[in-house]
Protein backbone atom coordinates (compact mmCIF):
# COMPACT_ATOMS: atom_id res chain seq x y z
CA UNK A 1 0.00 0.00 0.00
CA UNK A 2 1.14 3.53 -0.75
CA UNK A 3 0.23 6.69 1.15
CA UNK A 4 -0.15 9.71 -1.12
CA UNK A 5 -0.30 12.96 0.85
CA UNK A 6 -1.16 16.34 -0.58
CA UNK A 7 -0.07 19.21 1.61
CA UNK A 8 -2.27 22.21 2.28
CA UNK A 9 -4.20 24.08 4.91
CA UNK A 10 -7.75 23.11 5.92
CA UNK A 11 -10.62 25.54 5.45
CA UNK A 12 -12.43 27.19 2.57
CA UNK A 13 -10.38 30.39 2.90
CA UNK A 14 -7.24 28.47 1.85
CA UNK A 15 -8.77 26.19 -0.82
CA UNK A 16 -7.49 28.09 -3.88
CA UNK A 17 -4.17 29.28 -2.45
CA UNK A 18 -0.67 28.46 -3.66
CA UNK A 19 0.06 26.53 -0.49
CA UNK A 20 -2.84 24.15 -1.27
CA UNK A 21 -1.55 22.72 -4.54
CA UNK A 22 -1.03 19.38 -2.82
CA UNK A 23 -4.71 19.27 -1.86
CA UNK A 24 -5.64 20.20 -5.45
CA UNK A 25 -3.70 17.24 -6.85
CA UNK A 26 -5.27 14.84 -4.33
CA UNK A 27 -8.75 16.14 -5.15
CA UNK A 28 -8.08 15.72 -8.89
CA UNK A 29 -6.79 12.17 -8.43
CA UNK A 30 -9.99 11.35 -6.50
CA UNK A 31 -12.23 13.12 -9.04
CA UNK A 32 -10.59 11.13 -11.85
CA UNK A 33 -11.79 8.02 -10.00
CA UNK A 34 -15.28 9.51 -9.61
CA UNK A 35 -14.80 9.79 -5.84
CA UNK A 36 -14.08 12.31 -3.07
CA UNK A 37 -11.54 12.48 -0.28
CA UNK A 38 -13.86 12.80 2.72
CA UNK A 39 -13.36 10.05 5.32
CA UNK A 40 -11.85 11.42 8.55
CA UNK A 41 -8.91 9.49 9.99
CA UNK A 42 -5.72 10.47 11.85
CA UNK A 43 -6.38 14.21 11.53
CA UNK A 44 -6.78 13.87 7.77
CA UNK A 45 -9.38 13.45 5.09
CA UNK A 46 -8.61 10.21 3.28
CA UNK A 47 -9.77 8.01 0.43
CA UNK A 48 -8.81 4.36 0.03
CA UNK A 49 -8.51 3.62 -3.67
CA UNK A 50 -6.53 1.90 -6.37
CA UNK A 51 -4.15 3.72 -8.73
CA UNK A 52 -2.08 2.02 -11.39
CA UNK A 53 -2.95 -1.38 -9.93
CA UNK A 54 -1.72 -0.47 -6.42
CA UNK A 55 -3.74 0.01 -3.26
CA UNK A 56 -3.32 3.61 -2.11
CA UNK A 57 -4.63 6.00 0.47
CA UNK A 58 -5.04 9.57 -0.73
CA UNK A 59 -4.72 11.97 2.20
CA UNK A 60 -5.19 15.66 2.95
CA UNK A 61 -3.93 16.44 6.49
CA UNK A 62 -6.38 18.63 8.38
CA UNK A 63 -3.72 20.05 10.67
CA UNK A 64 -2.25 23.30 9.48
CA UNK A 65 0.77 23.05 7.19
CA UNK A 66 3.44 23.27 9.90
CA UNK A 67 1.90 20.29 11.75
CA UNK A 68 1.41 18.00 8.72
CA UNK A 69 3.82 15.44 10.15
CA UNK A 70 1.43 14.59 12.98
CA UNK A 71 -1.20 13.42 10.55
CA UNK A 72 1.25 11.68 8.21
CA UNK A 73 2.94 9.85 11.09
CA UNK A 74 -0.42 8.69 12.44
CA UNK A 75 -1.52 7.44 9.03
CA UNK A 76 1.74 5.54 8.45
CA UNK A 77 1.33 3.78 11.79
CA UNK A 78 -2.38 3.03 11.36
CA UNK A 79 -2.01 1.79 7.77
CA UNK A 80 1.03 -0.34 8.66
CA UNK A 81 3.24 1.24 6.02
CA UNK A 82 6.59 -0.40 6.65
CA UNK A 83 8.88 1.83 4.65
CA UNK A 84 8.72 5.56 4.13
CA UNK A 85 9.63 5.08 0.46
CA UNK A 86 5.95 4.05 0.07
CA UNK A 87 4.95 7.60 1.00
CA UNK A 88 4.53 10.22 -1.73
CA UNK A 89 4.15 13.83 -0.58
CA UNK A 90 2.86 16.49 -2.97
CA UNK A 91 3.71 20.09 -2.10
CA UNK A 92 4.08 23.56 -3.51
CA UNK A 93 7.64 24.80 -4.00
CA UNK A 94 8.75 28.41 -4.04
CA UNK A 95 12.15 27.49 -5.46
CA UNK A 96 10.63 26.24 -8.73
CA UNK A 97 9.13 28.46 -11.43
CA UNK A 98 5.36 28.38 -11.80
CA UNK A 99 4.29 25.29 -13.70
CA UNK A 100 7.47 23.24 -13.16
CA UNK A 101 7.38 19.87 -11.45
CA UNK A 102 10.24 18.15 -9.70
CA UNK A 103 10.18 14.62 -8.31
CA UNK A 104 12.73 13.51 -5.72
CA UNK A 105 13.12 10.25 -3.78
CA UNK A 106 14.38 12.10 -0.69
CA UNK A 107 15.82 15.43 0.41
CA UNK A 108 15.67 18.37 2.74
CA UNK A 109 12.58 20.41 3.54
CA UNK A 110 13.92 23.26 1.43
CA UNK A 111 12.25 25.81 3.71
CA UNK A 112 8.79 24.20 3.36
CA UNK A 113 7.18 23.92 6.80
CA UNK A 114 4.96 20.98 5.86
CA UNK A 115 7.93 18.93 4.65
CA UNK A 116 9.92 20.01 7.71
CA UNK A 117 7.16 18.73 10.01
CA UNK A 118 7.00 15.39 8.19
CA UNK A 119 10.79 14.95 8.33
CA UNK A 120 10.78 15.75 12.07
CA UNK A 121 7.99 13.30 12.89
CA UNK A 122 9.25 10.47 10.65
CA UNK A 123 12.89 11.13 11.61
CA UNK A 124 13.88 10.62 7.98
CA UNK A 125 13.84 12.44 4.67
CA UNK A 126 13.44 9.13 2.79
CA UNK A 127 10.04 9.68 1.20
CA UNK A 128 9.11 10.64 -2.35
CA UNK A 129 8.26 14.28 -3.08
CA UNK A 130 6.34 15.66 -6.02
CA UNK A 131 7.06 19.39 -5.86
CA UNK A 132 4.97 21.89 -7.82
CA UNK A 133 6.51 25.26 -8.67
CA UNK A 134 4.80 28.47 -7.59
CA UNK A 135 7.54 31.08 -8.13
CA UNK A 136 6.25 33.85 -10.42
CA UNK A 137 8.39 35.83 -12.85
CA UNK A 138 8.17 38.97 -10.69
CA UNK A 139 9.57 39.48 -7.15
CA UNK A 140 7.20 38.52 -4.35
CA UNK A 141 7.78 40.41 -1.11
CA UNK A 142 6.39 38.66 2.01
CA UNK A 143 6.63 34.89 1.53
CA UNK A 144 3.88 33.95 4.02
CA UNK A 145 1.36 36.27 2.38
CA UNK A 146 2.41 35.06 -1.05
CA UNK A 147 1.89 31.33 -0.41
CA UNK A 148 -1.43 31.97 1.35
CA UNK A 149 -2.76 34.10 -1.52
CA UNK A 150 -4.96 32.79 -4.30
CA UNK A 151 -3.59 32.46 -7.79
CA UNK A 152 -4.33 35.46 -10.01
CA UNK A 153 -6.49 34.85 -13.09
CA UNK A 154 -3.41 35.12 -15.30
CA UNK A 155 -1.96 31.97 -13.66
CA UNK A 156 -5.10 29.78 -13.52
CA UNK A 157 -4.43 27.97 -16.83
CA UNK A 158 -0.85 27.17 -15.73
CA UNK A 159 -2.11 25.93 -12.37
CA UNK A 160 -4.69 23.61 -13.95
CA UNK A 161 -2.04 22.21 -16.27
CA UNK A 162 0.37 21.74 -13.36
CA UNK A 163 -2.29 19.94 -11.27
CA UNK A 164 -2.94 17.60 -14.20
CA UNK A 165 0.80 16.99 -14.61
CA UNK A 166 1.10 16.45 -10.86
CA UNK A 167 -1.53 13.71 -11.10
CA UNK A 168 0.31 12.12 -14.03
CA UNK A 169 3.59 12.32 -12.11
CA UNK A 170 2.10 10.59 -9.05
CA UNK A 171 0.67 7.85 -11.26
CA UNK A 172 4.08 7.48 -12.93
CA UNK A 173 5.87 7.16 -9.59
CA UNK A 174 3.46 4.36 -8.66
CA UNK A 175 3.52 2.57 -12.04
CA UNK A 176 7.10 3.13 -13.21
CA UNK A 177 9.09 3.93 -10.06
CA UNK A 178 10.73 7.14 -8.92
CA UNK A 179 13.72 7.07 -11.29
CA UNK A 180 11.63 6.72 -14.46
CA UNK A 181 9.13 9.31 -13.23
CA UNK A 182 12.00 11.71 -12.53
CA UNK A 183 13.41 11.32 -16.03
CA UNK A 184 9.97 11.94 -17.52
CA UNK A 185 8.78 14.91 -15.42
CA UNK A 186 11.85 16.72 -14.07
Amino acid sequence: MKLIVGLGNPGDQYAATRHNLGFMVIDKLAADLGREVKTRDCNALILRAELEGERVVLAKPQTFMNLSGQSVGGLITKLGIGKTQDVIVISDDLALPLGKIRIRPRGSAGGHNGLKSIIEILRTDEFVRVRLGIMPEHPIGDTANFVLASFPKSEIASVKEMVNLGCEAVRSVIADGVEKAMSKYN
